[in-house]
């Protein structure tokens, strides 16, 4: 683990932001990754004390590099390669996207979930009946206009 440079895509797979290799490029290919404020390509190579923003909808995360590696390591030994340094406000919209329970389906996906169906229904008993106690008692004298 005495390198001084790695490559990003390899990187950020190694440090365990991405699950494989390839999703990690794609996502640098995609614009979601950046460094120092830049958008950066997949071969570019990083260094310790760099810091990486990776957008993963709906926040920005930003990790400090302390070890340039390519080979993947096990998750106890990540803080040895990366510090979070996040900011507070990125993970209070987390929160906020959790808590609304906004899937984000888009529209003509499918049919809905057996929980978004039940929800749908809950909504539709709350919704009151403007209709239902009208009678509309219709004069056939109109017709003597």
């Amino acid at each position: 683990m005495a390198n001084t440079e790695a490559r990003i895509d390899k990187w950020l797979w190694a440090a365990r932001i991405f699950k494989t290799r390839s999703i990690a490029a794609a996502a640098c290919k995609k614009g979601q990754v950046s460094m120092n404020g830049a958008q950066i390509k997949a071969s570019r190579t990083i260094k310790a004390g760099d810091v990486v923003s990776v957008r993963k909808s709906p926040i920005t995360y930003s990790f400090r590099v302390l070890q340039p590696i390519e080979r993947r390591v096990g998750a106890k030994l990540i803080p040895e390669v990366l510090v979070d340094v996040t900011t507070p406000d990125q993970y209070e919209l987390l929160e906020m996207s959790k808590i609304s329970g906004f899937v984000g389906r888009a529209k003509g996906t499918g049919r809905p979930t057996k929980k978004e169906r039940r929800s749908l229904d809950d909504f539709r008993e709350d919704v009151p009946e403007f209709f239902g106690d009208f009678e509309f008692d219709l004069d056939d004298s109109e017709d003597d206009l």
